[in-house]
């Protein structure tokens, strides 16, 4: 398993994260543990803030929380001087309650609700990345219900396809995001939107997907915005001063994946935008990003304890441990692939090839397919790298699961982010209508 950040194998022959033993920390915290390595979501946020300080241009960087959102996170990414993008009341409230500031957060989302919205009014919001004609509609009556103007951004489809799962492609004309440039309705959208008396226009949003690893997808984008916003000026005469142009920077999970450095994805998009904004613009746009999986996706390990194991001679060998896709739905979703070591014996040498199955009743419930260990032992300590981005986030409590705790590892302390669910909260929002209720048999 490669090493990311601060993590290293210490002189005990175990996996240390944040100068932390992931031994010890089964013995505080139990598993499965979501672990994220502070340092290194701290180094990821000022990556982007130096390649945006290096290019010249007016910048927000937005850490896409949709990622990984819990208040500590929140905070963490608010001292780094970052901004913050939410897509539901839930993310919205964690912030808010984080003390992160509101003028600081973007709103996303493809059918935000009316509560949402009167929601991120009263809180008085940075902006709305408004996703469709209905949205603007109720955004327009709701500010002027309230007599207010809000500040908005127009998500449109530029018409490029990254090279990326189908699932999280999103930047190409069949999309159920944003306004197409391709068809008219961007255009439209900007029509509409220029003239509504309590909606500020500020530009224009474009996402293309997520987990890209070349550049070449962000220039075209770059090039059709560009384009589109020269045609608005030119039609319209309305100039746009923030150009939006989303996130899917990508990371390495595997030994496959490629990805560029942080400032290698800044600078091509920051030449891609003087370039194609110059000529016609007297000032160049602000431009904003959202990097979500790029700044926390690394950082993240989560660790399993092994229990049972099932050998199918000339098949293979099944090593289940105690969470699944209950914790990290991806590779059901996405096929995602993921590295994975044995994080109590890191020094040991692989010994047989076993696949990783999780406890829930799926057959669909496998972690790694054909993974290469040491000897597994029953009690071992499995530790799947990179699941930092999507992970706690998906959790579900499929099966009554209780979803894992997160601690945050830095310098060789460990702090609770998040609390390890109890039964009780398992059971916390049901309720037994009177007329079939009855007293429990078991206590």
């Amino acid at each position: 398993m490669y090493l990311h950040g601060t993590s290293k194998i210490n002189t005990k022959g175990h996996l240390e994260i944040g100068g932390c033993d992931t031994v010890e920390l089964k013995e505080t915290y139990e598993t499965p543990l979501y672990i994220m390595d502070e340092a290194l979501v701290r180094q990821r946020s000022r990556e982007y803030m130096e390649a945006f300080r290096a290019s010249g241009l007016n910048f927000q960087v937005a850490y896409a929380s949709k990622a990984f959102c819990v208040m500590a996170m929140c905070r963490l990414v608010e001292e780094e001087g970052l901004s913050l993008d939410v897509v539901s009341e839930g993310e919205l409230y964690t912030a808010l309650q984080a003390g992160f500031p509101a003028n600081r957060i973007h709103f996303h989302g493809n059918n935000k609700t009316p509560e949402e919205l009167e929601m991120a009014i009263s809180a008085n919001i940075g902006c709305f990345v408004v996703d469709n004609f209905t949205e603007m509609h109720m955004l327009q009556a709701i500010a002027a219900e309230k007599g207010l103007s809000v500040n908005i951004l127009l998500r449109v489809t530029p018409g490029v396809e990254a090279h990326t799962h189908e699932y999280i492609s999103t930047g190409q004309t069949d999309s159920k995001f944003g306004f197409d440039i391709g068809n008219g309705s961007a255009f439209e959208a900007v029509e509409l939107a220029s003239i509504s008396l309590n909606l500020n226009l500020l530009g224009l949003h474009s996402h293309i997907g997520s987990q890209i690893f070349e550049v070449e997808g962000f220039q075209m984008a770059v090039e059709r915005v560009a384009g589109f916003s020269i045609q608005v000026k030119e039609k319209l005469g309305v100039v746009f001063k923030v150009i939006n142009l989303g996130g899917g920077f990508g990371i390495r999970y595997t030994e496959g994946d490629t990805p560029l450095k942080v400032s290698d994805y800044v600078k091509a998009i920051t030449d891609s935008v003087k370039q194609s904004f110059g000529g016609a613009y007297a000032q160049l746009p602000e431009i904003w990003v959202e990097p979500g999986r790029s700044i926390v996706g690394d950082a993240g390990t989560t660790l399993y304890t092994v229990g049972t194991s099932k050998n199918i001679p000339g098949v293979r060998k099944y090593v289940a441990v105690d969470g699944g896709m209950t914790d990290n739905p991806r590779p059901a979703l996405y096929e995602s692939k993921y590295e994975a070591m044995l994080a109590n014996r890191a020094n040991d040498a692989n010994e047989e090839t076993v696949s990783i199955a999780g406890k829930c009743c799926e057959s669909g419930d496998m972690l790694i397919w054909d993974l290469d260990l040491p000897q597994v032992n029953s009690g071992d300590l499995l530790a799947v790298s990179c699941t930092g981005a999507y992970n706690y986030a998906m959790a579900s409590n499929y099966n009554r699961i209780r979803r894992p705790a997160v601690v945050f590892a830095k310098d060789g302390q460990s702090d609770l982010v998040v609390k390890r669910e109890t039964l009780q909260d398992i059971v916390s929002g049901d309720v037994i209508p009177e007329r079939i209720a009855k007293q429990p048999s078991y206590k």
